[in-house]
């Protein structure tokens, strides 16, 4: 996952996975989601994402499953 924020145009991008979008659907006037040709989730754009998301604030947790719980 890589997450980049466009200061310039308040944007944030979060791109999932490295895949070829098929298509971008609007969710509303400021929200975009990009899936591949397989209906898969590729990226999410948000504009305006000071106000609408929280931008700059971040913060990342990665929480591990207890053992015995994750299909390998």
């Amino acid at each position: 996952m890589k997450i980049t924020y466009f200061q310039d145009t308040d944007t944030l991008l979060i791109e999932f996975r490295d895949a070829p979008v098929a298509e971008t659907r609007e969710l509303d006037e400021n929200t975009l989601l990009d899936v591949d040709a397989d209906g898969q989730i590729c990226a999410l754009t948000v504009e305006h994402a000071r106000q609408r998301a929280g931008v700059p604030k971040f913060s990342y947790e990665l929480v591990e499953a207890p053992k015995g719980t994750v299909k390998e």
